[in-house]
């Protein structure tokens, strides 16, 4: 799949933000950001004095009040611009998602069967529990109308539109790929699916309400770092409100000097206030859902994103998640006298009815092994034996011929029943499978065992790799499943993982996610399964594959569109990424202010306190340069901070000792150094066109 490109400012984007940043210049909206409603306040006091200093003496030149008017109203409008960008970008994402949810028709099935009679309904008025029939070329134009289940048929289905994958996936009935969803196209075959979504409650719905809401849901931490910027704001902002009635105090019992301007106290109040970081915040939020979308991956909020940076524990289902779906045929083997080919030429007639993605992987290797084509069945008059819980096998009599796939134990009793024996060499192939974590099925033609089929789970592809990966990240790998313990061990073995556990009941897989949270650990966990869904409920990062069940989807917070279970990778960089993006910038932020001390303190009080010179480190041209260079540079820094801000900080996989010197150095030492370069290059400009 070809990951979508980062670009901040799309045309299609821009005008759109820019009437929104006009718009909410309303007092109602900027309310909501305490930071910028002070920078409002102020734009709008300077914009005053100007129009003061115009018709009559102000506190300073009417040229400089509106010079810091200017930028004070830039600062604001850019901020308002900036968030309605970062918005911007998710009400695209969820126009798109809207034009996935067209009214078509559906072929509503009177009864659950392929070929049975049906009417042709509008989508809106399926409901759940409602079966139809969708199939290449038919009326409704092959769409699946809503999200359902498959119960019978199999089919290539094309969910690139909600993926951005181009490859077709195959959904089929039974096992952990039966799940699709409306809005997705069948291009080949035919599919029964039952309903189990009402309208506007589909995973559509859903997307496009999660893309939506991602502005207005933050995190505990960006709640904490909300609080911490209104209450610096509040003191600095008495801090000032005192310094006009003593900066005159000062001045008349000295007998010299002049009081500081109301403009210079204003300018002086938004240079110093939090407003970098203030500006910044929505945008590293929406940042990361975005980066979860650029993932394939739909967020439910922020907290998810969030919580997915500081994850240390990894619970992963096994079937779907670590392993492709169910277990597949690997191969055929002989019981002593008896030929591999005779071998799979049984095990394929028994399973010509056999509907599972077990026996449809036992025709395929008779296929490609043995190059044994399907027969007709039909011709072949036969009476299938369809498998039940309590024969635990299956089979096929035709004529005199009875052929039987099942259990070891139950293959045994039925040979024995008909007065055969169990060939010892069959019994030690049947501990061999065993131990390799494979599952044994036996065949056998009458009182005759033929030998054994080698079922066994594919682990992903790459898997162990990525694995490593999470580990030197400090995420600890569990594999949580209900098949036995060697099985288990040896899936685990080959994966990769650091820990298993075995024979897990979904209570067990709670208990495992509750036991990881009482010890301090925030635990995420991958899987597909209805048995997962209340262990995905519990856990702090929850990730559901796209192919999973609604119970599973409905129950996590992130849903994996392409289905990849290394795909947690990703998840966990961009957690991480967000963090640090955050992180980094309120410390860039906050060492911005030390260069403004020395550029706008030395320029409001040097007339009152001539000593106050000697902080012009910089040496600016004169005190208006001073403040007004440090306005100009507070709010051309935001310009430069938003790329980086949409865009996040690239992660990499080091410990905490390695990364807080580089950031302090970068960030830290960067943040001091920048504004001293940045404000001087602005005052040597301002003395260029005459306005120092």
């Amino acid at each position: 799949m070809t990951r979508k490109t980062f670009t901040p400012f799309v045309s299609s984007l821009v005008r759109p933000a820019a009437i929104d940043a006009l718009r909410n210049l309303d007092p109602r909206v900027l309310w909501h950001n305490p930071v910028m409603f002070v920078v409002y306040a102020a734009a709008i006091v300077t914009t005053g004095l100007w129009v003061q200093a115009l018709s009559r003496e102000g506190d300073a030149s009417a040229g400089f009040i509106l010079t810091v008017s200017f930028w004070l109203w830039f600062t604001v409008l850019f901020a308002n611009f900036a968030e309605a960008l970062t918005e911007g970008r998710s009400k695209a994402q969820a126009a798109f998602l809207k034009e996935l949810k067209k009214e078509t028709w559906a072929k509503r099935l009177r009864e659950p069967r392929y070929g049975a009679e049906w009417q042709l309904v509008h989508t809106s008025d399926l409901r759940r529990g409602d079966v139809v029939v969708v199939e290449v070329g038919d009326l409704a134009n092959s769409l699946i109308p809503v999200d359902g289940e498959v119960i019978e048929g199999v089919a290539s289905v094309d969910e690139s539109a909600i993926t951005g994958e181009s490859a077709p996936v195959i959904r089929e009935a039974g096992g952990d790929f039966s799940a699709v969803t409306g809005g997705t196209r069948v291009i080949s075959d035919w599919m029964v699916v039952r309903i189990t979504a009402n309208p506007g409650e589909t995973f559509i719905d859903r997307m496009i309400a999660m893309v939506e809401n991602a502005k207005r849901q933050k995190t505990p931490n960006e709640v904490a770092l909300s609080i911490l910027l209104v209450a610096l704001t509040m003191v600095f902002y008495g801090v000032i409100v005192k310094l006009l009635p003593y900066s005159s105090f000062i001045v008349a019992a000295a007998e010299s000097g002049t009081p500081i301007s109301l403009t210079v106290l204003v300018a002086l109040l938004v240079c110093l206030i939090p407003t970098t970081i203030a500006n910044l915040l929505s945008a590293v939020r929406v940042a990361g859902m975005s980066g979860m979308r650029q993932a394939n991956v739909i967020a439910t909020s922020g907290r998810a994103v969030e919580a997915a940076g500081d994850v240390d524990v990894l619970l992963l289902d096994k079937t779907g998640t670590i392993t492709s779906g169910n277990r597949h045929a690997s191969a055929f083997l002989a019981a002593p006298g008896v030929k591999e080919v005779e071998l799979a030429d049984a095990a394929q007639l028994a399973s010509l009815a056999d509907e599972t993605p077990e026996g449809r992987s036992i025709v395929r290797l008779t296929q490609q092994q043995f190059d044994l084509r399907q027969r007709d069945i039909h011709a072949l008059d036969p009476h299938f034996l369809h498998f039940s819980a309590h024969t635990r096998m299956s089979g096929v009599d035709m004529g005199e011929r009875q052929v039987r796939k099942g259990a070891a134990e139950a293959i045994r009793a039925y040979v024995e029943s008909l007065g055969g024996t169990f060939p010892p060499r069959v019994l030690a192939t049947l501990e061999e499978v065993a131990r390799r974590g494979s599952t044994p099925l036996v065949v056998a033609e009458g009182t005759h065992v033929l030998g054994v089929i080698e079922l066994k789970y594919v682990v992903e592809g790459g898997i162990k790799e990525r694995f490593a990966e999470l580990r030197r990240m400090g995420v600890k790998t569990v594999m949580v499943t209900g098949d036995k313990h060697m099985t288990a061990a040896t899936i685990a073995a080959e994966a990769g993982v650091d820990d298993f556990l075995a024979e897990a009941t979904p209570d067990d897989k709670l208990a495992l996610v509750r036991r990881h949270q009482s010890e301090g650990r925030l635990v995420a966990m991958a899987g597909d399964g209805a048995k997962d869904a209340p262990a995905l409920a519990q856990a702090d990062v929850a990730v559901v594959m796209n192919s999973g069940t609604q119970a599973a989807k409905e129950a996590g917070n992130m849903v994996d569109l392409d289905s990849t279970p290394t795909k947690l990778i990703e998840v966990v960089e961009t957690g991480k990424q967000m963090r640090m993006a955050r992180g980094s910038l309120t410390l860039f932020a906050i060492a911005n202010d030390i260069a403004k001390y020395f550029a706008v303190i030395p320029a409001a009080f040097v007339t009152t306190y001539p000593e106050l010179g000697a902080l012009n480190v910089m040496g600016l041209a004169s005190p208006n340069s001073a403040i007004l260079s440090t306005v100009i540079f507070n709010a051309l820094i935001i310009v430069f901070l938003i790329p980086l801000a949409l865009k996040g900080l690239r992660y990499r996989p080091v410990g905490v000792a390695s990364l807080l010197p580089r950031n302090l150095l970068i960030y830290g030492l960067g943040g001091v150094m920048v504004p001293f370069i940045g404000i001087k290059l602005i005052d040597i400009a301002l003395s260029v066109v005459g306005l120092a």
